[in-house]
This record gives structure tokens, sequence and C-alpha cells, in this order.
């Protein structure tokens, strides 16, 4: 859990996904589309909605590029057929990946996330290899200037958090995926700054990695998350802090 945590929270991620803000939207719009096809397009009764259009806003991407997303999943703008798809597998030193997809080309996009896993040292499972280790989670975080603990225990907890940690520069909060949105806007609500909040798949056990292997499991982490059709990307390595930062 606490290799997933860094890695999905630290700058050097946001950096990263600022750099491909074009290819994030488009990902934001596809997950958009499904949400609002498979449940409707209104956000408060339909909380998959609710969590792409989070993401969505998270991504700086414009409110008339989420609206018309919504609109095409509701079929006001035509359909787009998109299948959710989730591949397992297995980095260097044993790591374990679990990649979501949207496609609407299943043959496409199991070739190209066989071919991420097999030029980067690693090999694709078979379903149910590695989802056993992951547990879907909300994970908001705040720097620590944003709140005390005491005041942050009491606003989180009464909200439904599962959780508070102190992840040494900043707090992470926990949540089951019920409670997510009622925590976020009770810490919204408070005045509270967020750092970063996203709905996740949290390890039950995390893989040490280091030096070469790392640098290798990073690379593979970002062909991945660089094909189209990849909306997330989830792993249980546990890379120190300075040599992430020492990737960007």
């Amino acid at each position: 859990m606490a290799g997933h945590s860094k890695w999905a929270n630290i700058k050097h991620r946001k950096a990263r996904q600022d750099s491909k803000r074009s290819k994030m939207w488009s990902k934001c719009a596809r997950a958009i589309i499904v949400a609002a096809r498979n449940g409707g397009g209104d956000p408060a009764t339909n909380l998959t909605l609710r969590y792409s259009i989070d993401e969505a806003k998270a991504a700086n991407m414009p409110k008339d590029t989420i609206e018309k997303a919504i609109a095409k999943g509701s079929g006001e703008l035509g359909t787009e057929a998109y299948e959710t798809v989730i591949y397992e597998g297995y980095g260097p030193s044993g790591v374990a990946i679990l990649v979501e997809c949207l496609t609407d080309n299943r043959n496409r996009t199991a070739g190209e996330v066989r071919s991420a896993f097999d030029k980067s040292g690693g090999n694709l499972g078979t379903s149910g290899s590695v989802a056993y280790i992951f547990t879907a989670k909300g994970i908001i975080t705040l720097e620590k200037s944003a709140a005390d603990e005491e005041q942050l225990m009491e606003i989180a907890l009464e909200a439904g958090a599962e959780d508070i940690a102190d992840q040494d520069d900043y707090w992470e909060v926990t949540s089951e995926p019920g409670n997510y949105i009622p925590v976020k806007e009770a810490l919204e609500a408070a005045g509270l700054t967020l750092e970063s909040s996203e709905m996740t798949m949290i390890a039950s056990n995390t893989v040490e990695c280091a030096g070469d292997v790392a640098r290798k499991v990073m690379n593979l982490v970002d062909k991945l998350e660089d094909l189209d059709d990849v909306q997330k990307v989830h792993a249980n390595f546990d890379i120190p802090d300075e040599e992430l930062a020492a990737m960007e």
C-alpha cells in the first residue's frame, strides 16, 4: 500500500501527466462516455460518472469537453462503443500489474498490452493472476499545512473515512468506494485544500524495487500508460522517493 500511495500521489507523477495532457483528456473523455452510456448522464445518480468527471476536472479538462463526452455517452451526439477490459501481469522482480482498458477493438488492445510487457521484461498473466492482490479504495491527500490531525480526523472520519495516515510530508485519507465522494465533499466544504484525490486500486503487499529494476518497472508502466486504450495502471512496487524523483 505504501508503495502505491507514493506512486499515486507524488509530484513526479503529476508532472508526467501534465506533459501528456491531451492524451489524458482523451482517456478521461472515453471514461465519461462509457459511464454515461452504462448509467445515464446525471452524475447525481450515476456514481461512476461522478468519479470520471472528477478525474477529468483534476486533469484540467474543459467543461464543454466534459459535457460533450456526457452527451456522446447518453446518445445525444451519436454513440461510441467501448468496452472495459482488464489485463493482469507481472513486471520485473515479480511486480504485480493490473491494467484497466477501455477499447473498441479487443485484439488491438491485447496485442499492444502484451507487446509492452514483452519489451519491458514482464509477462502478461491470466485472468485472476494478480487481481486478488488489489482492492478498490478512495485516496485523498492533503499537505500537512492544510489541516492538523485532530481537525482532519474529526471531519474525515465523521464523513465515513476508513483511515487517516501520516505519510511524512502529507496526510493520506483512505475510504471505501461508496464513501469517497462524501469524504471528499466534507473536506472541501471545510475549506481544506486537497493535494490529490482519486479512486484507485491498493495492493495488499508490495515489492521493493531499486536501481536498474526500478527503472525497468517504471519503463513498463510508462509504456502501458502511453497506450491509447489504457485508462489506468496499478502496481504493487515500492520505489524510494529519491529514485522516483531522479527519473523525472
